[in-house]
Order: structure tokens, then C-alpha cells, then sequence
């Protein structure tokens, strides 16, 4: 069984590779049993996307901004995980 693929795509320009690396390591530290790869995809024009197995989960032009990391993490959770608690950062 292959485990999910989450990929963020971030925008070169803007300068959001240290964003997009720091929800990549809190991904793969949340759903280290879960998770199969967190691909970061650079891109421009202002483009920062989540997707999970192709499935869009956040799109910052859609929403107006960036997800908050408890946010992000219930999103990818009730797709990959949905029984899995995340403790602290659920509230």
C-alpha cells in the first residue's frame, strides 16, 4: 500500500521556501507513520498550494492567506489519519 503524497508548492519569488519547509518538517514530524513523502514543488507568481494526493487542501489565493499549523494539520489528518489525535495542537 502506498502511503499519501503531500505536496507544497510555494512561490520562488515571494520568498517562501523557509514557510513551505517549515510546514514540510511539522508534517513529517505529525504523520511520520502516516506519510510516504512531503514534496516541496517551487513555482511563481505568488502560488502557495497544499495539496494531498492531488487533492487541493489549502490554496492561499482561495483563502487569502497562509493556513495556521493546527489548521493545516487537522486538513492533512482527516485525510491520512482521521483517528489520530493531535493532542495540543487540535484546540
Amino acid at each position: 500500500m502506498d502511503l499519501p503524497r503531500i505536496a507544497i508548492t510555494y512561490c520562488t519569488q515571494c520568498r517562501w521556501l523557509l514557510r513551505a519547509a517549515w510546514y514540510q518538517q511539522e508534517l513529517l514530524t505529525t504523520f511520520h507513520r502516516e506519510l510516504g513523502e512531503v514534496a516541496l514543488r517551487p513555482a511563481t507568481g505568488g502560488v502557495f498550494q497544499v495539496e494531498v494526493d492531488g487533492a487541493l487542501v489549502w490554496d492561499r489565493a482561495e483563502r487569502g492567506g497562509f493556513p495556521d499549523l493546527p489548521e493545516l494539520k487537522r486538513l492533512v489528518r482527516d485525510l491520512v489519519a482521521p483517528d489520530k489525535p493531535l493532542g495540543h495542537s487540535e484546540g
